[in-house]
């Protein structure tokens, strides 16, 4: 009888146990997007003043990388406004999308890339600066096709672009 009497209280403390560790997890507020890192950098309003150049995209041959360039520099306002998710905020101290391609950094990660490239997109789709924040917050930006950036350079096969 001790020994039942013992099992069943093992067993409640361990119910009880399991209970309180899942506990917090299904209190904790859910983010909007699909990790539980913070949202990096980016700027909430559109820029007071003069934004710093994007470095040509003259200067790269590989096609995506510049047109990620291109598109860049005539979307400065919207990169401006939004996070970049491969964290450069934290490793190289950036403040938003934009000071990917202001240097180098976005010649080489394909995360900046991507985000820049769906901007461009949601831009065209007339989509607004906050808008294509959510989405961007939202990992939305992940499924979008680099292969037609790859192609063709963004001049030429959309030279009315804004």
């Amino acid at each position: 009888m001790k020994t039942r009497n013992k099992s069943l209280v093992a067993s409640i403390l361990a119910l009880l146990g399991l209970a309180l560790l899942t506990l917090p997890q299904l209190a904790a507020p859910q983010l909007p997007n699909a990790s539980a890192e913070p949202i990096p950098a980016f700027h909430a309003e559109p820029p007071n003043g003069e934004l710093p150049p994007t470095m040509a995209p003259s200067l790269y041959a590989d096609k995506l990388v510049f047109n990620a360039y291109w598109v860049a520099g005539r979307a400065k306002a919207v990169l401006y406004q939004q996070p970049c998710y491969c964290h450069c905020d934290r490793s190289s101290g950036h403040g938003s999308l934009l000071d990917c391609f202001v240097g180098r950094h976005g010649a080489v990660c394909g995360t900046c890339q991507k985000e820049a490239l769906f901007s461009y997109e949601q831009t065209h789709k007339g989509k607004t600066p906050a808008q294509i924040r959510e989405a961007i917050i939202r990992g939305d930006w992940q499924k979008i096709d680099l292969t037609k950036y790859d192609k063709d350079y963004l001049p030429t096969t959309h030279a009315a672009a804004k």
